[in-house]
């Protein structure tokens, strides 16, 4: 104990989730493994708890760590707020993984009927006792004491997961403090992070001593508020390079006119205020914009409706050149009444249609080129 004590700081806890696996899968076995000899039947008992003890030890090692005295002066250094998002990020994936882990080793721990229960734990007991011994002369005793002890480490593992109206399950009880750990990292980081911004901006009080100053009633109140604001307690010393009204070394402060001097922060991310000037309008580009498709579309739509003759657009009939727009129109039309069993569709226009082809090709001529095609006959409802 005195050895373990000495070297506790060495053993390093993690929050492994494959533990909780290793246990679903070994509970699921347990249907199948009273069929089995008594040398499988006491390994799987025996990987099932060394599985179970390590899960105990490795999570109370781990948050072991955030009770400790020197955890707490870590947790409160500035040097930890670089950390916390890794801590908090591993904290939050055990406590998902644990929350869905837990629940189906639960429900598969509360499906199993006593019976098949208690028939794997005394073949596990008849496992245990088929070890020689050489204290075989008090058999009864042992066996007593090995049924005491695996009906209890059952219980146990029992207890873990499922939570009963007198105590509720380790589960949850690792869940609450899991929480509890990771609002204690986020309240130290924030209070850090505020003990650093102490220091950072003191604008609202520069503001409130200027407002100070200028309700004094005269120069000696301005003197006496000046002695307690930047008196010997808070000492400071400013040297600016602008130029005097006067080089007499006889003059005072108060003798010379006021300067400014703007400054800066002193941290790497800070970028001067940009002054965003205002935006223009456009409403009137776009109006002329959208009047302009209008009237392209509506071009487009009389250029097509020119060949429609008797409810009917034969492509035969097209002799004329005619524009890319009416050739991507009619094909579109022809696109979309070939997807269809009935070989009909719809126009933009809100026509209905249907497309009857006919034998043989007709030279189709574009401003770009030739298209030879079908004939085909565009046939309109009324």
């Amino acid at each position: 104990m005195t050895v373990k004590l000495e070297n506790l700081f060495m053993d390093s806890g993690n929050l492994s989730m494959n533990y909780f696996v290793r246990i679903e899968n070994a509970l699921n076995e347990m249907e199948e493994i009273d069929r089995q000899e008594l040398k499988a039947v006491n390994e799987w008992w025996s990987n099932l708890q060394e599985d179970f003890k390590r899960l105990n030890r490795n999570y109370q090692d781990y948050l072991r760590e955030f009770y400790s005295g020197k955890s707490d002066k870590v947790l409160k250094s500035i040097e930890f707020v670089v950390h916390k998002d890794r801590f908090i990020s591993y904290l939050q994936e055990f406590v998902q993984q644990l929350q869905n882990k837990s629940i189906r080793i639960e429900n598969i721990i509360k499906k199993l009927s006593q019976q098949m229960v208690d028939r794997v734990l005394e073949r596990v007991i008849e496992s245990e006792l088929a070890i020689p011994h050489p204290d075989s002369e008090i058999q009864d005793l042992r066996e007593n004491a090995i049924k005491e002890n695996i009906y209890g480490k059952w219980q146990s593992l029992s207890d873990w997961f499922i939570s009963t109206d007198r105590h509720p399950s380790e589960s949850q009880k690792v869940l609450d403090i899991t929480d509890e750990v990771i609002r204690k990292i986020i309240q130290n980081a924030a209070l850090i992070v505020q003990i650093q911004n102490w220091g950072i901006s003191r604008k609202e009080d520069y503001k409130k001593f200027i407002q100070m100053f200028v309700q004094c009633e005269n120069v000696e109140a301005a003197h006496k508020l000046s002695a307690h604001v930047f008196g010997i307690q808070h000492v400071r010393h400013f040297k600016v390079n602008c130029p005097r009204s006067t080089d007499s070394i006889n003059s005072g402060v108060f003798d010379e006119l006021p300067s400014e001097y703007e400054l800066k922060p002193h941290t790497r991310t800070y970028k001067p205020r940009i002054h965003k000037p205002g935006f223009e309008s456009k409403a009137l580009e776009k109006l002329a914009q959208r009047n302009q498709y209008l009237e392209k579309l509506e071009e487009d739509r009389n250029l097509v409706m020119k060949y429609i003759q008797d409810n009917k657009l034969d492509i035969s009939r097209i002799d004329d050149c005619i524009s890319v727009d009416t050739r991507e129109t009619l094909l579109r039309w022809i696109a979309q009444a070939n997807l269809t069993v009935s070989k009909s569709g719809r126009t933009e226009y809100g026509q209905a249609f249907r497309l009857i082809k006919q034998e043989g090709s007709h030279t189709l001529k574009c401003e770009d080129g030739e298209l030879m095609m079908p004939r085909y006959i565009f046939q309109f409802e009324d």
